[in-house]
């Protein structure tokens, strides 16, 4: 059994792992929009897809209890290696929008196992510290998440064919299951909860402080996810107004929603100074702010300012996550803390269809460059939860 030292670097490298599956789909979106037949609107639904299936999956997973009621490294790893399978099938030759739908969603549904029961386990592991521990944890979601754009840069060299791509994150995902399955036994600081209790669902919204820490997370999913999904749309549609420009798109993805992975991290040493809950509300308000200027860098003409904008907003605009996790699971009762932290989850990404769906809208109706603009009510709305309304928190 690995000692305690050793815990967190593989529930890290597990999470960055089985993470890559979940914007697999985005990472070769060009690839299946001109093998498959599919419109550009595919981009948003097929991205809502994946949210859809976490969202579906999470609420199931928090009804149930299942990440306090069962082991939680063993729903990980049958998480991981459904997950790992499902993703395969956008390789078959026969597919539709509507099957790539349902293998989308269905994958959803698996990471409903993975990112909060990671968390779950993490918090089984660390009280002290926990925000830091939660930043790494994060980090490994974000560089997850962004990989598949740096497998597709490869891709695009023709050293590496799509279908490979695919592959890579699957076979990612079923090696990091494994490794929680052997390497991670369940935590010191676990509670099972004996005995099935719906009510966990709702009861943890009447904690004050619980809900102004979810309330927050809900305002920072609105930007979050819409940011990530429509980052290479934009800077491909400022590769065709600047067409003198050569930008590596997979690559400068990779490198703006990826750096938000070093964010993460150190958010949670700055929190041990400034306190969670200020630094998680001023990265909020950066990328709020973030969201107001972004048509003054995106419509000028140096790329340098473009990119140096972008890699910022890509820092600030997930720095927050882990705090807020932090925030939820420090606020909720032990032994439905795995609960608490899939039930907000599960609203959270509820609230990223909305917004991946509305800018997915207005993508036909206005130049990409203004569609972050309808991102800063998220931020706002936030803020306003932790800090407009005159609560009392213990948690800061």
């Amino acid at each position: 059994m690995p000692q305690e030292k050793h815990i967190l670097p593989i529930i890290v490298f597990a999470q960055f792992c089985c993470t890559s599956l979940w914007f697999a789909g985005n990472g070769v979106m060009d690839d299946l929009l001109k093998v498959f037949h599919l419109e550009i609107t595919a981009l948003g639904h097929l991205t809502s897809a994946v949210q859809v299936g976490f969202i579906t999956g999470t609420l199931v997973f928090a009804l149930l209890t299942i990440a306090d009621r069962f082991s939680p490294s063993k729903v990980f790893f049958y998480c991981a290696v459904i997950g790992a399978m499902v993703n395969l099938g956008m390789t078959r030759q026969a597919n539709s929008l509507e099957s790539l739908l349902l293998i989308r969603f269905f994958t959803g549904v698996a990471l409903a196992g993975i990112y909060p029961v990671g968390m779950k386990i993490a918090s089984d592991y660390y009280r002290k510290g926990l925000g830091t521990s939660l930043g790494f944890l994060v980090g490994a979601l974000v560089l997850g998440t962004a990989f598949p754009h740096l497998l597709k840069t490869f891709a695009g060299t023709g050293n590496l064919p799509w279908k490979a791509v695919v592959l890579c994150t699957s076979l990612l995902a079923a090696a990091g299951g494994l490794m929680i399955l052997f390497l991670v036994p369940d935590g010191p600081y676990r509670r099972p909860m004996l005995k099935k209790d719906f009510s966990a669902f709702f009861s943890v919204f009447r904690l004050k402080a619980f809900r102004a820490a979810a309330f927050g997370y809900f305002g920072h999913m609105w930007e979050l996810y819409a940011f990530w999904a429509f980052v290479p749309l934009v800077l491909a549609v400022y590769q065709q107004v600047h067409p003198q420009l050569n930008l590596n798109i997979p690559l400068l993805s990779f490198l703006i929603i990826g750096s938000g992975g070093v964010a993460c991290v150190a958010g949670g040493y700055l929190s041990q100074r400034l306190g969670t809950k200020r630094t998680a509300a001023t990265a909020l308000l950066l990328s709020g702010l973030c969201c107001l200027f972004s048509p003054i860098f995106l419509l000028q003409d140096s790329e340098i300012l473009l990119l140096f904008f972008l890699i910022f907003w890509g820092l600030m605009v997930v720095a927050d996550s882990p705090l807020f996790s932090t925030l939820v699971a420090q606020n909720a009762p032990e032994e439905a803390r795995g609960t608490a932290l899939t039930i907000v989850n599960s609203i959270g990404f509820t609230i990223t269809i909305f917004s991946i769906q509305l800018l997915n809208f207005l993508a036909l109706h206005f130049a990409p460059f203004y569609l972050f603009l309808f991102l800063a009510p998220g931020p706002a709305f936030g803020l306003y939860f932790l800090f407009g309304r005159k609560r009392r928190s213990s948690a800061t």
